[in-house]
């Protein structure tokens, strides 16, 4: 067995002891992903898609949320996540637990206004923080429930809508969660 191929599976395992897992096939899996706590985004769940590159473990991998979700960061309707950090900061000595334990929990918690994918969360965050909070809760009820995280993505699976460490989602699909308490 090859070295990456050995990387792949022991990152998969790690993550699969913390959170719920769906195997795709070796490189492909969603993860089910529950928003922070004392956030808005508390009590979501999400479904979230990841790819890892056969450069992985030295590139990073790709992620997007299936579910929808109203965050500056991340586009609404494809759910591609602007993690430029993660691009920028990723490291061989990363594993798929950092993205889940840190980098999405982070992106959630502090939303970069200034850098938007979705514009209208950017500016309703700047303009009325109240309102904004309040449209996240009301995505998080609509769109992120258990119920919702499981159906996203049923209806098409297209992974060519992936970008490196952006995103996956189809136009209609919901955002995805974390295990533990669901």
């Amino acid at each position: 067995m090859s070295s990456p191929r050995r990387r792949i599976e022991t990152d998969v395992m790690k993550l699969m002891s913390d959170y719920e897992v769906t195997l795709v096939n070796d490189n492909k899996f969603y993860v089910r992903f529950k928003g922070p706590t004392e956030t808005p985004f508390e009590g979501g769940v999400w479904k979230v898609h990841v790819e890892l590159p056969d450069q992985y473990p030295y590139k990073s991998p790709s992620i997007g949320f299936v579910n929808r979700i109203f965050h500056p960061n991340i586009d609404e309707l494809s759910g591609s996540v602007c993690l430029d950090v993660i691009n920028q900061t990723w490291s061989p000595m990363f594993d798929m637990i950092n993205i889940f334990e840190v980098f999405l929990p982070q992106l959630l918690r502090y939303p970069n206004p200034t850098d938007p994918l979705n514009g209208e969360a950017a500016a309703l965050m700047i303009r009325e923080p109240k309102s904004y909070d309040a449209k996240v809760k009301e995505y998080v009820q609509k769109y992120a429930s258990k119920d919702a995280a499981d159906e996203a993505g049923a209806e098409s699976e297209d992974d060519d809508d992936m970008s490196s460490v952006g995103s996956f989602g189809d136009d209609d699909e919901e955002p995805a969660g974390r295990l533990d308490d669901v």
